[in-house]
């Protein structure tokens, strides 16, 4: 959860005792927290004090992630219909909504208060650029669409097992691998969509040969891995006695892998039907 962002306002308002919550700050350390020290802060009680606010709780979450998935799917299904009613201006859609979804995202990670309106404006625009992207893809491979879905709830059915059963354990070598590859995968996603553009190819590098699904694998499963992440970072809040406002933050976090998961599916089983 290093690469993180809402992780990381976790731990750092933890630290604080969330953003003035707690009764007192805990001292700032320069030096990552030791195993030992996450062991005491999860088996700490609440920070917070009696009538400031309760404590984020799975239901909380659960019923956010609910809540923002209803606006993907709402506005999903208006992308959907615009880009099949007049393709060029679906491409313009899923275009803008991509970019603007890369500003609020940017925003949301960096702005040092919480802000509801800014995760739901990213839901709003993230479902238009899933459904018509969805759309775009669907009309070249029918049955794609239902196919991703299937594969994507699967793997987070899978992704949920595994962690829930220690199968994967979210260490803190986990996270610095994980952190590495994002970056990695970052920087080739945005060279990767330039080159795509510059050469009018449909999947970037390695079109749709082995080099290709290769690449698509590769993404696919760094998704997949991305869940035990937010996962943790679920169970993480709710040890640590994070105040309710934080379920949003944490839901959001979970229907970004999701949809990432799912345009990735996209793409693979495109390479794969191209």
């Amino acid at each position: 959860m290093a690469n993180n962002p809402a992780f990381n306002r976790l731990e750092q308002d933890a630290r604080k005792g969330y953003a003035g919550f707690g009764s007192a700050p805990a001292p700032q350390q320069a030096d990552p927290m030791s195993p030992q020290q996450l062991q005491d802060m999860y088996n700490a009680p609440s920070a917070l004090r009696p009538g400031t606010d309760r404590a984020v709780t799975m239901d909380d979450v659960m019923m956010k992630t609910l809540g923002l998935f209803a606006l993907v799917l709402v506005t999903g299904t208006a992308g959907w219909l615009i880009a099949a009613a007049n393709p060029s201006v679906g491409a313009l859609v899923w275009i803008g909504a991509m970019v603007a979804t890369l500003v609020l995202g940017l925003v949301i990670a960096f702005k040092k208060t919480l802000s509801v309106p800014l995760i739901i404006g990213y839901a709003l625009f993230e479902g238009l650029f899933v459904g018509a992207v969805s759309q775009f893809f669907d009309q070249r491979y029918p049955g794609i669409v239902v196919q991703a879905v299937l594969a994507t709830v699967a793997t987070f059915a899978g992704m949920l097992i595994a962690y829930k059963t220690g199968l994967i354990k979210v260490t803190a070598k986990f996270r610095r691998i994980m952190t590495m590859a994002l970056i990695g995968y970052a920087i080739f996603a945005l060279v990767n969509f330039v080159y795509a553009v510059a050469t009018n190819t449909q999947f970037g590098i390695g079109g749709s040969g082995a080099l290709g699904i290769g690449i698509s694998l590769f993404a696919v499963g760094l998704a997949a891995f991305t869940l035990a992440l937010d996962f943790d970072s679920i169970d993480y809040a709710i040890r640590t006695g994070a105040p309710q406002k934080y379920s949003w933050l944490l839901a959001h976090g979970l229907i970004v892998t999701l949809v990432w998961l799912y345009i990735e599916f996209l793409r693979l089983l495109g390479r794969f039907r191209n």
